[in-house]
């Protein structure tokens, strides 16, 4: 299984999660929809050929964003991710992934 982690502004959060969740993502046995989040700050800075959804290029940017947590299955990782990517609204979504037992 993997942990899935990812940061996203709040006007996104909810159709990220659903969306990971419509491939798979956020099953633990009998229980679905499984995921946990906390409120923190990102920063980023937008290059010259960037397309920002927030800010403006060349200026740091800091953002009220969520970091969301949801287990996956091994067979689900692409279709997950390509979720994630899909509904995400930045141009290079941050996310990761960790193997794990449970």
């Amino acid at each position: 299984m993997y942990q899935l982690y990812f940061y996203v502004p709040e006007s996104h959060k909810e159709k990220v999660k659903e969306a990971c969740f419509g491939a798979g993502a956020g099953t633990i046995g009998e229980y679905s929809r499984c995921s946990w989040e906390v409120k923190g700050s990102g920063q980023f800075l937008p290059g010259d050929a960037s397309t920002p959804f927030l800010g403006k290029k060349g200026q740091l940017q800091r953002e009220p964003e969520y970091r969301v947590e949801m287990v996956l299955e091994d067979p689900l990782k692409e279709g997950v991710i390509q979720a994630l990517k899909e509904t995400h609204p930045y141009e290079t979504p941050a996310f990761g992934l960790l193997r794990i037992e449970i």
